[in-house]
């Protein structure tokens, strides 16, 4: 069967609805504003994980934690069907990008560091602001109100329905004091798939429309080499400030950003690239030059990309730079992985596009090209076609709209997403394996 021909049957369709009725706003502000209100930064999630467990379990799923290491660990609650059906995982994160100790965001978020970013929730005329209170905490609060509203209408599922909830999820290596010696870029979701959850297909829980494809990432670590040097005998002695060097090689790679999007783009992968980071000098005492200067940056990779042709583009793009400047630099690729994509044919593409109608009452449209990467790549890359879906925007914008925040969602956003995640789940764990392509 083609999955992303037809619509919701009636039959089905009913019962999603009568597990809608039991969903309120009120339950949903509240599990959110909880959510908010527990800090749970890369490495340091297991607070948080506990926390879903326990509302997982006051919601009737089977479910547990599963510690990774003392700090960090995963959530995992199950919706168990009769037999016979697909299995379907609805997987986010449970770190935020943001929100950990302040003295790690602060000075570079600001000062004073906005309410989004921080773990403090504050509700004002349906409005949830605070780390992570969008993404991927309210995600999170949808799938967990979906599972919940489909037990409570006892749906009759045939295939089981998994609320996973991982650590380790955003694209961040080991935070400096974190408690967990890991990286993020989806390790929780390695272990949890590793230590024996399978599916047979996922839902990413990350914001936009239903999407079958999305960018991997490469990020680059660049060397910048000059003299050592000291502002009392810059004018006497050989001097090169490798800082000033950095700045000309940045405007190099910022007027090749344009060429290399448009060289890789295809489908639904408008693949870009920026400077993150810059570490240079000794901020106490900047009367001395530093002999080297460091630049981050980040490559986004199509699905029809391989890492190493991206790590040979740039590897041109640099040289010629170089070159050009007379910059004496080095450089190696410090994190790698893929950009994936999911047959457009596949059941869980259909089925999430006709969720998404149902849910808006619109005729689908696929979202403009882009270059925003989840770990929705790790579950492909673990054999789980999967659709990435999350929340749509509300009526009106909120204070932050049109910046870049992951901390402020409202309410009716929260509603939809939850219709969403239930007739998503309706129409795949409802039906006979054979119907979902399987056999």
């Amino acid at each position: 069967m083609n999955g992303a021909a037809g619509h919701i049957p009636d039959a089905l369709r009913a019962w999603a609805e009568q597990a809608i009725a039991t969903v309120t706003a009120d339950e949903l502000i509240d599990l959110t504003r909880r959510m908010v209100d527990i800090p749970s930064p890369t490495g340091d999630e297991q607070a948080f994980a506990e926390f879903a467990v326990a509302a997982m379990r006051q919601a009737g799923l089977d479910a547990r934690y599963q510690p990774i290491v003392p700090g960090q660990g995963n959530a995992i609650g199950t919706l168990r069907g009769a037999g016979g059906g697909a299995s379907l995982l609805i997987h986010g994160p449970l770190d935020t990008v943001f929100g950990g100790p302040e003295d790690e965001d602060v000075p570079f978020l600001g000062v004073p560091t906005r309410p989004d970013q921080v773990p403090r929730a504050h509700v004002d005329d349906g409005w949830i602001t605070g780390a992570g209170a969008h993404n991927p905490k309210g995600h999170a609060a949808c799938a967990i109100t979906a599972a919940a509203a489909l037990e409570r209408a006892a749906a009759p599922l045939k295939g089981d329905l998994i609320v996973g909830l991982s650590a380790g999820g955003m694209p961040s290596n080991r935070r400096p004091r974190a408690a967990s010696p890991h990286d993020g870029h989806g390790s929780g979701l390695r272990h949890m798939v590793a230590h024996g959850l399978r599916a047979d297909f996922g839902l990413m829980a990350k914001p936009g429309p239903p999407s079958w494809e999305e960018v991997g990432l490469a990020w680059f670590r660049i060397r910048v080499n000059g003299l050592l040097g000291y502002a009392g005998t810059r004018h006497v002695v050989k001097h090169n400030n490798p800082i000033l060097e950095a700045t000309r090689l940045i405007a190099g790679l910022e007027a090749w950003f344009p060429a290399y999007t448009k060289r890789n783009s295809s489908g639904l992968a408008a693949p870009t690239g920026s400077i993150g980071a810059i570490r240079a000098g000794w901020p106490y005492k900047p009367t001395f030059i530093p002999q080297v200067a460091e630049l981050f940056l980040d490559l986004r990779i199509s699905p029809r990309t391989p890492p190493e042709d991206v790590r040979q583009q740039f590897a041109e793009a640099i040289a010629r730079i170089a070159a050009e400047q007379n910059i004496d630099l080095d450089w190696e690729m410090i994190v790698a992985i893929p950009g994936t994509t999911t047959p457009r044919d596949n059941w869980i593409v259909g089925s999430a596009i006709r969720a998404y109608e149902a849910m808006t009452g619109k005729a689908y449209a696929p979202p403009a090209p882009g270059a925003g990467a989840t770990e929705a790549n790790v579950m492909r890359l673990l054999g789980i076609p999967t659709v990435r879906m999350g929340l749509p925007p509300p009526a009106k914008p909120g204070r932050y709209s049109g910046m870049f925040s992951t901390g402020e969602v409202h309410v009716e956003s929260l509603m939809a997403l939850t219709r969403c995640y239930i007739y998503a789940a309706v129409d795949t764990c409802l039906r006979p394996r054979a119907e979902t392509g399987l056999v």
